[in-house]
């Protein structure tokens, strides 16, 4: 399929991004392809859930439907972090009720070795990248498509876990006991995802942000030695591949939920734009990442349990903190199933009104 695509008319995001000026503040939502929308569980009915990561019509089906719902400024393709374990030749299966489920997780480090390594993307992931041609051609130029991957850490967390995980107790006894073999899995991680980021910029993703769902697990001396340097790597590789290549200029964001001990290192990597969580004061986070930064966030998700005229207030107070200048709206994480769509459209109501 062609990667000639149709103008932008929407380009607010990409240019929050940037720094540039924009004429309101963009906003879009992590998970806003998903299981609060009805049109979404409807699709989800009648398939399996990786069967819609993997089939490219089906993904941008639902990466769209939130974009004819809600006046959205970006799309962010329909898929999951765990596609990369996938690649790696795990079995990763969806439980209702449960989440996600590695029946075979990674317990000691020989384990390394049963992974399939080298990964070729395109082969093993391209289903992703036809997802974003399609979806890009299927977007008219309405708004950006973002693309996007897990981080080295959270990834690592899922393989030795074997799913979601309330104390990450095994994988952080790998980083005390296994250190060296802990890089060892974290690079090849590392490996798998730029090539995977650069093949969705190549594809037509439009910004690309990295989810280090897992940082609040890591106190500062862990996160330096086990996710910033990766975090890091993977961004200046992926710019780097993009400009050899010739893609065009495509911003990059991080986000490490918990992180508020490293806001400050995360300014100072390579990344465009700094997500926060909501713990995070938007004052405090921006004296600490000075004015070239641009943040992204950082409603509370369950603030959209709250009557519209009251989720309406705290988005006025979440922009005069942020402030119109090198900000993106969003939640601090991604939006809840069982959130009211149209207390979302109140939240991105709010945003562009104000």
């Amino acid at each position: 399929m062609s990667t000639s695509f149709p103008p932008l008319k929407n380009d607010r995001l990409l240019r929050a991004a940037r720094g540039e000026e924009v004429d309101r503040v963009p906003v879009w939502v992590m998970r806003q392809a998903g299981r609060y929308l009805p049109e979404f569980r409807a699709v989800r009915a009648q398939h399996d859930f990786f069967t819609i990561c993997q089939t490219p019509e089906l993904a941008a089906e639902v990466t769209l439907q939130p974009i004819r719902r809600f006046e959205l400024d970006a799309a962010i393709i329909f898929s999951d972090i765990l596609v990369i374990p996938q690649a790696l030749g795990m079995s990763v299966e969806m439980k209702e009720g449960v989440g996600p489920v590695l029946p075979k997780p990674l317990v000691k480090p020989s384990d390394i070795d049963s992974l399939v390594t080298p990964v070729d993307v395109r082969v093993k992931l391209g289903y992703v990248a036809e997802a974003i041609t399609l979806t890009r051609h299927k977007l008219e130029g309405k708004v950006p498509l973002i693309g996007f991957s897990g981080a080295p850490f959270t990834l690592m967390g899922y393989m030795i876990e074997g799913g979601g995980s309330k104390t990450l107790s095994k994988v952080k006894a790998w980083l005390y006991r296994y250190p060296e073999d802990s890089i060892r899995l974290l690079k090849i991680l590392s490996d798998v995802i730029v090539d995977y980021l650069v093949e969705q910029a190549a594809a037509g993703a439009q910004l690309l942000q990295v989810f280090e769902s897992s940082a609040e697990y890591l106190g500062p001396e862990l996160f330096k030695r086990f996710a910033l340097p990766f975090l890091i790597d993977i961004c200046e590789r992926v710019k780097f591949n993009i400009q050899e290549r010739k893609i065009g200029d495509i911003p990059m964001t991080v986000f490490a939920k918990g992180a508020h001990y490293a806001i400050k290192d995360l300014a100072n990597s390579c990344y465009d734009v700094v997500g926060l969580d909501w713990t995070i004061d938007p004052e405090i986070a921006r004296k600490q990442v000075g004015l070239n930064i641009t943040l992204q966030g950082n409603l509370d998700p369950c603030a959209l349990y709250a009557p519209p005229d009251e989720i309406a207030r705290l988005a006025q107070t979440m922009l005069e903190k942020f402030g119109k200048d090198r900000y993106i709206a969003n939640l601090g994480h991604g939006i809840y199933p069982d959130v009211n769509p149209d207390h979302l459209k109140a939240f991105i109501d709010a945003i562009h009104e104000l």
